[in-house]
């Protein structure tokens, strides 16, 4: 009875599956991916209870609406069958295999990827995922120089599930057609690594904050950001006393992955602190030589309105192995990074 309570109170869940050997090789070597738009913007759900409203954010000229179906929006647990499915293709791409947008899960080594339980509840919950994911549709614009483009697009396109013994059977295996909007993305390798104990957070807004301090933080040694901004970026229906509140006790038990959290009450700012626990499957940093000065004008060049040495970072995290011209690729990089988004 005493460890069922120490477990019922510690900041993470429990490891379910230790024995890695559970893992066949593919999903054990494949390393957590997660596509960086999905992590920039609140896409999903944080609320454990359906929620069914059309939701839209706005920042500065760019904006992104949120349509759930009658089953409610994904949640940002359903997402785990998304970075199974981006381990998996990354996985593959990584070794020379060919891919498509089409994924077989085998439910079993889905659920034991992503730290759960495998009883019959945890399957059913598996096809809900699916339907969550499959009926939420996003649109979003891009701004292009003096031009707007608008896109609508889902999570995934389709989805099949095969059953022993008809309905009541059990799940076997289901297969998912990623959009062609996230495959694009893992195409891109627009994706970052994970840490594995993400699926032992307990909280959904633990889960969201962490993801926003690998994207924006990565491998520097500390990043900062206001609490207001902060909880405009996780998506939060929580007021923000209460979102004060839950960081304060994120910091104080000091559990999330790869970063310390603390909170400076009188500047009211979050800052978070690199551990230095990234994965060794992410390029080292300092692998990669310093720029020369002149490649930072070429940069602005490329990226009008872009802080050259934010985009600096976003390169070093996204390069899987030193170029052969440093220089000339983040140079390129700045270029494509302003075709696809246009100024700030």
């Amino acid at each position: 009875m005493v460890t069922d309570n120490t477990n019922a109170l510690a900041p993470l869940l429990p490891d379910r599956h230790p024995q890695h050997d559970l893992f066949i090789c593919d999903v054990a070597d494949a390393v957590l991916k997660d596509v960086m738009q999905h992590m920039e913007h609140p896409f999903y759900s944080l609320s454990k209870k359906p929620e069914t409203t059309v939701k839209r954010y706005e920042n500065g000229n760019k904006w992104l609406q949120i349509t759930p179906s009658v089953k409610g929006l994904a949640t940002i647990y359903d997402k785990d069958i998304l970075i199974y499915c981006i381990s998996q293709i990354m996985a593959k791409l990584k070794e020379g295999l060919p891919v498509s947008p089409r994924v077989r899960i085998n439910s079993r080594e889905l659920l034991i990827f992503t730290n759960r339980g495998t009883s019959g509840r945890e399957y059913q919950s598996l096809l809900d995922a699916l339907d969550r994911l499959e009926g939420t549709r996003i649109r979003t614009n891009i701004v292009t120089g003096d031009e707007e483009q608008v896109d609508g697009f889902g999570l995934i396109d389709a989805s099949s599930i095969r059953r022993k013994h008809g309905l009541d059977g059990r799940l076997l295996w289901c297969e998912v057609k990623l959009s062609d909007w996230v495959f694009n993305a893992i195409r891109n390798e627009e994706v970052l690594t994970l840490h594995r104990d993400y699926f032992r957070l307990r909280k959904p807004i633990e889960r969201r904050v962490y993801e926003i301090a690998r994207k924006h933080c990565g491998q520097q040694k500390s990043w900062r950001i206001t609490l207001a901004k902060l909880l405009l970026k996780t998506g939060s229906q929580s007021p923000q006393k209460r979102f004060r509140q839950m960081i304060r006790q994120l910091a104080e038990h000091d559990h999330l992955p790869d970063y310390h959290v603390t909170f400076e009450d009188e500047a009211d700012m979050v800052v978070f602190t690199n551990r230095g626990t990234m994965s060794p499957a992410s390029l080292v940093e300092g692998s990669i030589p310093p720029l020369q000065s002149d490649t930072y004008e070429e940069a602005r060049h490329a990226a009008p309105g872009w802080d050259v040495r934010f985009l600096e970072r976003e390169w070093r995290d996204w390069c899987v192995e030193p170029p052969r011209n440093a220089d000339r690729a983040f140079v390129g990089f700045c270029r494509k990074w302003f075709e696809k988004r246009g100024r700030p």
